[in-house]
């Protein structure tokens, strides 16, 4: 038998191992699952201010701009992200929050919003979206311990589409939603929708040579405003 085919055959038998068939019912298989060893990290040890420290350090190590706000400030600390970034042309979602766009009208003259009413059956074409300069969502959750952002598409999110044809993403993540480990996020969401975005930081790749190429599968620019919601309030100047 050659190496190939052997590989193929121990693959195989190990699936045929862990799948429920005429000799195990499913009850059995959910057992087996449930008495598996889990030795690894499954809570953090970190203090709140601690894990926003390594939320942000990870953020930054991957090329994020990161800014802090209290939550009162929130509609002004985005306008001011938008006015820098130098954008006029935003596409957000449909749940976005009336204040973060009036707010941002009134402060950049020329500024143009374009919302994804999906929920209404009037969602952007990817045409529209394209020609969006930049988009502003929330966020479900952070993982401290990557510097990863998760999307879960709810109303205030957006679609998929939204936020990875647009150039420029702004982020609105809460210290409250920030957890320092992985298993924690899967703690806090026991069913996970069926379509979840996972950001580290701006979308880029590198090749064999090690040439990094920015914006190849989503925005090339990625700022988040961290809102200190935990009743620190602790702003890193």
């Amino acid at each position: 038998m050659s190496a190939a085919a052997n590989s193929r055959r121990q693959v195989l038998e190990r699936i045929r191992a862990a799948t429920p068939n005429s000799a195990g019912t499913a009850e059995q298989g959910a057992s087996a699952w449930n008495a598996l060893p889990r030795g690894y990290t499954r809570v953090g040890a970190m203090t709140a201010d601690a894990r926003i420290q390594r939320m942000m350090e990870r953020l930054r190590e991957y090329d994020a701009e990161v800014t802090e706000c209290a939550p009162d400030e929130l509609p002004a600390a985005i306008s001011a992200q938008l006015a820098a970034s130098g954008r006029l042309k935003f596409v957000a979602p449909p749940g976005t929050p009336p204040a973060w766009m009036v707010t941002a009208a009134w402060q950049i003259a020329g500024l143009e919003w374009n919302i994804d009413q999906c929920d209404a059956g009037h969602g952007l074409t990817t045409e529209e979206i394209e020609q969006a300069e930049g988009v502003v969502t929330a966020a479900f959750c952070g993982v401290a311990d990557s510097g990863t952002i998760v999307l879960h598409h709810s109303a205030t999110e957006g679609r998929r589409v939204l936020t990875l044809l647009p150039d420029w993403h702004l982020c609105i993540l809460h210290s409250s939603q920030v957890v320092e480990t992985l298993p924690e996020y899967f703690a806090r969401c026991q069913q996970p929708p069926a379509l979840v975005t996972w950001i580290s930081g701006p979308s880029a790749t590198a090749d064999i040579e090690m040439t990094r190429i920015k914006g190849v599968h989503g925005p090339r620019f990625l700022n988040v405003i961290l809102v200190r919601d935990l009743g620190d309030n602790k702003i890193q100047q």
